[in-house]
């Protein structure tokens, strides 16, 4: 149980930092990814601090709920298949480094939806 509690607080840390730096920075970010839709970057932000908050609250359950947490991993699922679509078809025509940038976050969303994954497993063994 301390891998996944463990993988599930760095989950929520990262999203928590990657929304809070989307919303405080988002007129920077909508012009790095060569968009000017900020309020598309702020609404990011704003999902990612409550996916945060949702991982941590589970993160800190003790024990936790194993349903919460595979919703944690098809949220994590979804969004890295979601990116691979944006990415894929270029939708909303963004810069090259906005590909690149959205391609980097849905590595780390996939390595988060595996680590957490496998921690499950061990939970289901104990």
């Amino acid at each position: 149980m301390k891998f996944l509690k463990k993988v599930m607080l760095v989950n929520a840390i990262s999203s928590g930092a990657t929304g809070l730096i989307l919303l405080v920075f988002a007129p920077l970010v909508a012009d790095l990814f060569g968009t000017s839709a900020i309020i598309a970057v702020e609404g990011t932000g704003l999902f990612l601090l409550c996916f945060a908050a949702l991982v941590l609250f589970e993160a800190l359950k003790n024990p936790m709920r194993p349903a919460w947490v595979n919703l944690i991993i098809v949220l994590d699922i979804s969004w890295v298949l979601i990116s691979v679509l944006v990415i894929v078809f270029q939708l909303f025509h963004l810069s090259l480094l906005g590909y690149a940038l959205i391609g980097a976050v849905a590595l780390w969303v996939a390595a988060m939806a595996y680590l957490q994954s496998q921690g499950l497993k061990q939970l289901s063994m104990a």
